[in-house]
């Protein structure tokens, strides 16, 4: 964080004043990621805010256009590594809309149980970061032990953790183990005791509430004039969620409710998250609970049949001509994709995460769009903190739950 004086042009006869320019970022820890602000204070009051992003610009969209569809899954965690599933899964909702591939509702259900775990470690680490900006370091290292149990469940269902590539084109790469379902089990277990108190740490804790309420504010018709959604919406009062409007992945087979805030704040973004939490347990149980309760064949499948973008069984590669015909045209890309312009979204853990998708009938994208939460957040930074105390502004971009990764693809 650097700083320089600025004269403020007065009318003459008044005394000169004088504010600081402070270069937060694109280094500084506290802005969660390589972008940059620049405030210009008086005192420790924040009176104008430029924000800069491309200190992370990885050419995402231009470098899908060069790669068969089932190779983006890689581009794709590297958005919001927080919850790299949810970024996979949408991106192969967006291929089977083009596709026009069904998927089972086994494989549905086993997304939403994977994609509802992405949203809890997605706000698990917004929140408990909140909590540290404003002093708290206790509730962050208490349930980050929790995310790492996410992340084994990852780990046993893809063998990845962090970018996890996690399933495939019309479903999974393999079947969820009993090991798998026994993890998920423990996490449904334990998790509710330790997150209750975690929020006791919080929800009522003075300092907390001092620092939070009241700051980072944004209305709803701000909030929408800028294409704010997710959590960061629905603070600002508007129950917009991709899942109940536009449902995916058989959303519409679970009852949950949309929790809403009222004032836009700090606060609201916190307390709306938490809330986010319970009701994702509550998805993850009625999934499982539906898997549990599937019979027969409905019972085993994890995949759709789309031998055309879905590899073979490898056993059926080394024996059978038409699945090595299949498993060569996949790995080598050379399986033509219709002509189509798909738009497809997901309630990502930062909100509605979009892939606009060009095909000209190609083995690549013709074009590629994403639509990126966070990017959309950070046009709104500068605005929300005008005004606010510097410590506010630390807070207010973590509560945004700013991402670098979605920042400029």
């Amino acid at each position: 964080m650097t700083a320089e004086h600025v004269n403020i042009n007065l009318p003459e006869g008044s005394i000169e004043k004088k504010t600081t320019r402070l270069n937060l970022g694109p280094t500084h820890p506290a802005t969660h990621g390589v972008f940059q602000n620049i405030l210009e204070m008086d005192g420790e009051r924040i009176v104008h805010a430029e924000s800069t992003v491309g200190y992370i610009h990885r050419a995402f969209e231009k470098l899908a256009e060069r790669r068969p569809l089932y190779q983006i899954t890689t581009l794709t965690d590297r958005l919001n590594y927080c919850s790299s599933p949810l970024n996979n899964m949408g991106w192969h909702l967006t291929c089977e809309k083009l596709l026009g591939i069904t998927t089972p509702k086994r494989v549905d259900y086993l997304r939403v149980i994977i994609m509802e775990l992405a949203r809890i470690t997605d706000h698990l680490i917004c929140n408990s970061i909140v909590g540290v900006d404003t002093g708290a370091y206790t509730g962050f290292l208490y349930v980050m032990q929790y995310r790492e149990l996410a992340y084994e469940i990852y780990e046993e269902v893809c063998g990845s953790r962090l970018t996890t590539n996690m399933g495939r084109i019309g479903g999974f790469e393999r079947d969820f183990s009993d090991a798998a379902f026994k993890k998920i089990e423990k996490f449904l277990e334990e998790f509710p005791g330790v997150w209750r108190e975690f929020e006791n740490l919080f929800t009522r804790n003075r300092i907390f509430i001092e620092r939070t309420v009241g700051t980072g504010a944004i209305s709803a018709e701000r909030a929408l004039n800028y294409s704010f959604t997710g959590p960061n919406l629905r603070a600002a009062g508007v129950d917009y969620d991709v899942r109940v409007h536009s449902p995916y992945s058989s959303y519409e087979d679970f009852e949950f409710q949309i929790p809403v805030g009222k004032t836009g704040d700090n606060y609201d973004r916190f307390m709306v998250r938490n809330e986010e939490i319970w009701q994702s347990l509550s998805i993850i149980r009625q999934a499982y609970q539906k898997i549990q309760n599937m019979k027969g064949a409905d019972a085993t499948v994890y995949h759709a049949d789309a031998p055309e973008y879905y590899l073979p069984a490898k056993k059926d590669v080394y024996t059978k001509m038409e699945a090595l015909i299949y498993h060569f045209k996949i790995v080598m890309g050379e399986t033509d994709i219709p002509v189509g312009e798909v738009y497809s979204c997901v309630e990502g853990g930062n909100g509605e995460l979009g892939f606009y998708l060009i095909s000209d009938g190609g083995r690549s994208p013709f074009r590629l769009h994403f639509r990126r939460p966070c990017f959309i957040y950070y046009q709104a930074y500068a605005e929300i903190v005008k005004g606010a105390m510097l410590t506010d502004a630390i807070v207010t971009m973590s509560s945004l739950n700013l991402i670098a990764g979605e920042m400029d693809a």
